[in-house]
């Protein structure tokens, strides 16, 4: 089975998530979508979670994540939406009058969906795993 590991665990959790920019609005595009690309890959190495698979496209972001479990997917989008606008802020300042004052570039939710493994990758690894309990246990 694949994955990484912490101390005492082996994990594979990937989460697809797409989120939005306020109001929806159609900004993620030319200079723009190359800044959010490096800021959203800087953030994202920081906290030592990988990107699958991502797409940016002009109203709203595609991520596949694998984000380790000791830390929780509400925390992690609180964190890359949090300081992506902030950053984005300070690189253009004219796009505060266009958010208001609250300085908001992200809508406030998300939608997130685990990936799971194929039900037959998972079936054949049981089975292997009794086969080697078995073997284990004529060996004695």
């Amino acid at each position: 089975m694949s994955g990484n590991s912490l101390s005492h665990t082996r994990w594979d959790c990937t989460y697809h998530i797409v989120w939005i920019p306020k109001y929806r609005r159609k900004m993620l595009y030319g200079e723009c979508r190359t800044e959010i690309k490096e800021i959203l890959r800087s953030l994202l190495d920081k906290k030592k979670i990988e990107i699958v698979e991502g797409s940016i496209s002009k109203d709203h972001i595609h991520m596949s994540l694998r984000i380790p479990p000791k830390e929780s997917v509400s925390a992690v989008m609180g964190y890359l939406k949090g300081k992506s606008a902030l950053m984005l802020f300070d690189r253009h300042p004219e796009w505060k009058r266009r958010s208001g004052r609250d300085r908001t570039f992200w809508a406030r939710g998300y939608f997130v969906s685990t990936v799971g493994l194929n039900e037959e990758v998972v079936k054949k690894y049981i089975q292997n795993q009794e086969d080697a309990d078995r073997l284990g246990a004529e060996d004695e």
